[in-house]
């Protein structure tokens, strides 16, 4: 019992410490702390240490040289702090493949909690660090030049990055539990970026601004509402995160079982 006491009072202190710091949102500071809480349940303290070498890791670069990312922020929809809708994108899938574990414990659960992770650090990265690229973005469908902040583009700093999250989080999982597959990890982690990527350029919604004529994720823009250009309606970018980390998961589901 006092194990569950202590899991509680840190994820609260983390959820709070990342609201304080203005990563989170006060519904994002919430809705983590429930995030945290579930992966407490079934992978105890090892889930939140992995939980939080992603947030940490995060939040960290989405602070880094941020006044160069300024201009970026008018094409994104939301900013660096993170609301309930972005903490759900990148958390419900460990935090459900916790629950499952809990009452159904198998190494299989365990791999794709570690690679849900690993896919969701590996894009985020993959954008906080490739927002700082000295190269133009390369939209991944047709390989031309688009603006920084564009969905599905990509350039070789962000793409270095998203190796680089994919593997961090395989090497902390690897320390924790020893026999973890890390390059397989890692492996479907950057898989679950580059998702993401062409999810952005194909399926995520993306509109102009009647007044300036800047193609932006943002609803509103120059005070007006604005066009819709492309896109499912409903296909915004924390709908492309959540669906690029539940593909990669559920590949590695399969390529591993039918071996």
């Amino acid at each position: 019992m006092m194990n569950e006491w202590i899991y509680i009072v840190v994820t609260f202190i983390v959820a709070f410490g990342g609201w304080l710091v203005r990563s989170l949102s006060v519904s994002g500071a919430v809705v983590a702390f429930f995030v945290g809480l579930l992966i407490s349940l079934g992978f105890e303290w090892k889930g939140l240490i992995m939980l939080g070498a992603f947030f940490v890791s995060s939040s960290l670069w989405s602070k880094f040289q941020k006044h160069k990312k300024m201009a970026m922020f008018e094409k994104v929809e939301k900013g660096d702090q993170r609301d309930y809708m972005q903490v759900l994108a990148n958390g419900s899938v460990p935090a459900v493949i916790s629950l499952i574990y809990f009452f159904s414990p198998s190494t299989i659960w365990l791999e794709m909690f570690i690679v849900s992770i690993a896919a969701a650090n590996s894009d985020t990265w993959a954008s906080e660090i490739g927002s700082l690229s000295k190269q133009s973005p390369r939209l991944i469908t047709t390989w031309k030049m688009v603006e920084r902040g564009t969905s599905g583009g990509m350039t070789l700093l962000g793409t270095i990055a998203a190796i680089g999250g994919a593997l961090f989080v395989g090497i902390v999982s690897f320390v924790l539990w020893h026999d973890i597959h890390l390059v397989f990890v890692g492996l479907f982690g950057f898989l679950g970026s580059m998702i993401d990527t062409w999810m952005g350029a194909v399926c995520q919604v993306n509109y102009c601004c009647a007044v300036c004529g800047l193609e932006t994720e943002k609803k509103q823009h120059c005070g007006q509402g604005t066009i819709r250009l492309k896109g499912g309606r409903f296909i915004n970018n924390d709908m492309v995160n959540w669906l690029s980390i539940i593909s990669a998961t559920i590949l590695y589901f399969f390529v591993t079982t039918l071996q």
